[in-house]
């Protein structure tokens, strides 16, 4: 009971200070340690707040429109990136850089948790996935995974759904979470998604999209 409890009561919110968010050893080959809430919650199985992959704060519509790294964007076929593009037919006036994972300026878990934090890549999402037992529960009326390592230890990852335009879908249903990566298509970055029927499925959405973040830190 006291491991529940002190699982359940281990986030405070999107402050800054590193005592606030408590960073969970799973005991994971590479030493990586997850938080125990998303950012912008205030507990495990809050949802938190979404983000367009490479943008640091929420917003109310998620859209090419209004896209960081995308000038004068008006739908998904019409794109010109101003930043992680190594497509110059794709980049604003022919642009083109090498970047291929999130600079810590455009780092969400980063900007908003400080510098120890980060998005999570592809690695390390599949690594949780292969070292960890993931079972699908519900927390508070809220569903999700419970994520256990080989040590005992947990997180839970609630099903948060995803965000286009205004409009938030999947809620409660699956999740959808940001990778620190670029997918092989720039108009999209990788995530990780799941539901009650799979637990980890590799893929990619829209940079634009609305998704929360997991973040991680390196065990010290």
């Amino acid at each position: 009971m006291l491991v529940l409890l002190t699982f359940l009561a281990s986030c405070a919110g999107t402050s800054k200070v590193k005592s606030k968010h408590d960073a969970v050893d799973l005991g994971l080959p590479s030493g990586t340690l997850w938080a125990s809430c998303n950012v912008g919650a205030a507990n495990p199985w809050d949802y938190g707040e979404y983000f367009a992959w490479g943008e640091t704060t929420p917003k109310a519509v998620y859209d090419w429109p209004s896209y960081k790294y995308a000038k004068d964007a008006t739908s998904s076929t019409s794109k010109s990136f101003t930043k992680y593009c190594q497509d110059a037919e794709s980049g604003y006036n022919g642009y083109s850089d090498k970047l291929a994972v999130l600079e810590n300026i455009d780092d969400a878990a980063t900007a908003n948790w400080g510098a120890e934090w980060s998005t999570p890549t592809m690695t390390q999402w599949q690594e949780l996935h292969n070292n960890c037992t993931w079972t699908w529960t519900t927390i508070k009326n809220v569903n999700g995974y419970e994520v256990k390592g080989k040590n005992g230890k947990k997180i839970f990852i609630p099903a948060a759904g995803s965000k286009s335009g205004a409009k938030s879908s999947g809620v409660g249903e699956r999740g959808s979470y940001w990778s620190a990566n670029i997918a092989r298509s720039l108009y999209n970055a990788s995530q990780v998604g799941f539901a009650s029927n799979y637990a980890h499925g590799q893929g990619s959405n829209e940079r634009a999209s609305g998704q929360p973040v997991r973040p991680v830190q390196t065990k010290k």
